[in-house]
């Protein structure tokens, strides 16, 4: 589909703004986005910039779809070349977050304050829970649990012929593996004297059961 010069200058500079404000992101934090600034350094006023993101939640949702959209990539290159297996997503994910710290944490992180994410965005959060739920599937959760019983009356976000025990072992899979990443990716890790991808590949191992 062709595109005119003028979407095509759209395109380029709504792209630039992004760049600023992962820079802003990357000095400051989420909360530290500024339109106002990145129009200073770009060289426009700030009526010029509005007319390319109305205003600074517009923009962080823009920020947060690319990220998700880019680790739902990460997740979908990965099972296509090595296969769905959770053990595969646990380490794309890890992969990315090293390779993106500012962008995981902008979606894992702590919430910005007065912003809300629109349904778009978890929308493709909940793509990423069903390729673990799909890499999960055939694995034998265990004996039953109380919360087992909990989350099949709370279940709207998973398919209804996925056992409960699934379900369960998909969430504490999810909070251990952010649990873990958090730490290191913040470097908490740091100067304690071990390495910290055979302590990932560790507590994945005893998440797994393996």
């Amino acid at each position: 589909m062709s595109t005119t010069p003028r979407e095509r200058y759209r395109a380029q500079v709504r792209a630039e703004v992004k760049e600023h404000a992962w820079a802003q992101i990357a000095e400051a934090g989420a909360s530290a986005i500024s339109l106002n600034a990145i129009a200073k350094a770009m060289g426009l006023s700030g009526p010029a910039l509005y007319r390319y993101f109305a205003n600074r939640d517009e923009l962080i949702t823009e920020l947060v779809t690319d990220a998700y959209r880019q680790l739902a990539d990460a997740f979908h290159a990965a099972v296509e070349a090595k296969g769905s297996d959770p053990a595969v997503i646990a380490h794309a994910m890890r992969d990315w977050a090293l390779a993106y710290p500012q962008r995981y944490f902008l979606i894992y992180g702590t919430p910005i304050p007065g912003y809300h994410a629109p349904d778009t965005t978890t929308e493709i959060a909940g793509e990423l829970m069903g390729m673990l739920l799909d890499a999960l599937a055939d694995r034998d959760p265990g004996p039953a649990t109380a919360f087992d019983e909990h989350l099949d009356a709370h279940r709207d976000w998973a398919e209804s012929d996925l056992r409960a025990g699934t379900l369960r072992t998909a969430l504490g899979l999810w909070a251990n593996l952010h649990g873990v990443i958090s730490l290191e990716i913040a470097n908490h890790f740091t100067n304690m004297g071990f390495d910290t991808g055979q302590f990932f590949q560790s507590e994945l191992d005893a998440m797994l059961g393996r």
